[in-house]
């Protein structure tokens, strides 16, 4: 039984370059190991497969596919504490990417995230039924989520 388990995201020829950035957001991130095969498909000397830990959670990138993409179906949540956590991750994901609705992305290689403020879930399911109403809308309403402006809502 395995003891943990980790994400592999399948790239068509990325998979280095999308762990070097990934480690380059993450605070506590690094690269593992990088496995170059001799004969394997690709540039000579390109990377096959990248170990690496975005916060301790362990991730493989591998080069290997053609036209594999990457879809909605699944993303990454950052969880944020506070606007400047949220303002941070949303500015260096999105570089090279694309922004969506909602606090969804998907950065450069095409990978969705969500970048989400932890109060989040307390304004969407709060004690306030209405107030939780007018925070949902205000999210809908939104790309990069803006704390201030859904405690706004929320508020009334």
């Amino acid at each position: 039984m395995p003891r943990t388990i980790g994400t592999c995201l399948w790239f068509e020829n990325e998979a280095e370059q999308a762990a070097e950035f990934y480690t380059s957001v993450f605070d506590d991130s690094r690269i593992l190991n990088v496995s170059r095969f001799e004969g394997a498909p690709g540039p000579e000397a390109q990377a096959v497969a990248v170990e690496f830990e975005l916060e301790g959670r362990a991730f493989t990138a591998l080069n290997g596919a053609r036209g594999a993409l990457f879809t909605e179906a699944v993303s990454f949540v950052v969880d944020c504490e506070d606007q400047a956590a949220v303002d941070r991750y949303w500015a260096a994901l999105t570089e090279g990417g694309s922004e969506s609705q909602c606090g969804w992305l998907k950065d450069r290689f095409g990978v969705s995230w969500q970048v989400v403020p932890s109060v989040l879930g307390s304004l969407l399911a709060g004690p306030d039924p209405l107030g939780s109403q007018r925070a949902m809308q205000a999210m809908l309403g939104m790309r990069k989520l803006d704390i201030a402006e859904l405690q706004k809502a929320y508020d009334g």
